[in-house]
């Protein structure tokens, strides 16, 4: 890169995570004290694909001083993209000449804008779907460095990924509040976080609050042992619970000796009412929540209330740790590219800054292994997360 490749590009994946600025404060200002140009991509690719979809143009200018003014705190200064697909080149909605909507691939039409631009080399930060649609661009040509996005930490080959950290203090903040909720109410909360694949935002923020269960989508949970637990822990003097479970989690109920339905739980039942429907879900985000809540006030006679954190949490404030994470994340794409190393993902690996090839980040989770510390913490603290289900 040293003398050869002085222009570089970065842009951003799908999904909002806060403090994005960071990133790019970080590249800038790292690609700036070597002497290189840096512009940013509107919106994952289209900036480039469709620049007339935009007042200025598809890129934005991001000289030494307008870096060096970013607030990381701010939105993105040059926008995320609002679907998956405006970052996958290769399928690009069109409509051709019959007005029908059709998908083409564009991939190489890309390489040849950015050649145009005279870029040299992109900084991505994106996603795990997406780190797969940058190894085919980087097969083809592309030089890339990614940077791994993700609320759910779900991102093999790096400890923590971006946007991880804010994610995680508000849905803290916000299951905290859902405890002092429903031991104000002697009711159980049953409250979604996100977590389609993996349970890491669940499992944190439920030890954080001290909840009573977490359920995961690494560990199947029976949830006749989840209602035993919580009939152990509630009383006269603790009639409340709170249950926290991640959106893809994966619940089952063995069944149990036949019996009649008391007149009570089929009161507290949602389904007695012949209410309960798919009306009632207009988004899949919630419906685990909702799913367990029905179960449970079903087998203990209690009251139980869903709620959904879920991608709400996206909204966070940035924190502090990503601010940090944000701005070496962005100055080590830029110290990869200066060492020629493309065709890699920044990782952080406590308490390095790692490159490791995309070829080795790509189609793998990150998951809660069952021998994980934090489920042993869990644990220790009297938290029913299912560890011994078999």
């Amino acid at each position: 890169m040293n003398g050869t490749r002085r222009r570089l590009a970065i842009n951003v994946g799908a999904g909002f995570v806060p403090a994005i600025n960071a990133v790019v404060k970080g590249a800038g200002l790292a690609a700036s004290k070597l002497g290189w140009e840096i512009t940013g991509i509107h919106d994952g690719f289209e900036g480039l694909l469709n620049p007339d979809h935009y007042p200025d143009g598809g890129l934005v200018d991001l000289s030494p001083q307008r870096i060096e003014n970013l607030d990381p705190a701010a939105g993105s200064v040059i926008g995320q993209s609002s679907q998956p697909s405006h970052v996958d080149p290769f399928n690009v909605r069109t409509i051709n000449e019959n007005d029908m909507v059709e998908e083409v691939d564009m991939s190489d039409e890309l390489l040849e804008k950015l050649k145009a631009e005279n870029i040299d080399a992109v900084i991505s930060v994106v996603g795990g779907k997406e780190l797969s649609l940058l190894y085919k661009l980087h097969l083809k040509g592309l030089k890339v460095v990614c940077v791994p996005l993700s609320v759910e930490n779900d991102i093999a080959s790096t400890a923590v990924s971006f946007g991880f950290n804010s994610t995680l203090d508000l849905t803290i903040e916000m299951l905290a509040r859902a405890r002092i909720a429903a031991q104000s109410a002697r009711k159980i909360a049953v409250v979604e976080v996100l977590g389609e694949q993996t349970g890491w935002l669940a499992l944190q923020s439920g030890i954080a609050v001290g909840a009573d269960a977490i359920l995961i989508p690494e560990i199947p949970m029976d949830l006749n042992n989840v209602a035993d637990k919580l009939k152990e822990k509630m009383s006269l003097s603790r009639p409340y619970g709170l249950v926290v479970v991640a959106q893809g989690a994966k619940v089952i109920q063995k069944a149990k000796k036949e019996e009649d339905i008391s007149p009570l739980k089929a009161t507290l039942s949602p389904l007695a009412t012949g209410e309960s429907s798919s009306e009632y879900v207009i988004h899949s985000s919630g419906k685990t929540a909702e799913k367990v809540a029905i179960e449970l006030q079903l087998l203990i006679a209690e009251e139980t209330y869903p709620l959904v954190v879920g991608p709400w949490a996206r909204g966070a404030n940035p924190s502090a740790v990503d601010r940090q994470l944000g701005m070496a994340y962005g100055a080590g794409a830029v110290q990869a590219l200066n060492e020629d190393k493309d065709g890699v993902m920044v990782s952080f690996i406590p308490p390095e800054i790692k490159f490791i090839p995309l070829a080795d980040a790509i189609n793998k989770i990150r998951t809660v292994s069952v021998d994980n510390e934090y489920l042993k913490i869990a644990d220790s603290i009297g938290i029913y997360c299912g560890k011994e289900e078999k």
